[in-house]
């Protein structure tokens, strides 16, 4: 299983510039990303058969 917290943590400090999350492993993320404070900084765009990536947008307002 993909470790999704460490990996939005990586995004959040530089040391990933963005994370592929597959349209199964959706949830997955989720609940990591609902346990990361600043999850409104992290940006997903759709891509085409429901995958997204995610990226982290510094200045966005918690």
């Amino acid at each position: 299983m993909t470790d999704y917290l460490t990996q939005i943590k990586e995004l959040a400090t530089g040391e990933r510039k963005q994370i592929e999350v597959r349209q199964a492993d959706f949830y997955a993320f989720r609940r990591a990303w609902l346990e990361f404070p600043q999850r409104k900084s992290i940006v997903g765009e759709a891509q085409r058969g429901g995958d997204v990536i995610y990226h982290f947008e510094k200045g966005t307002e918690q």
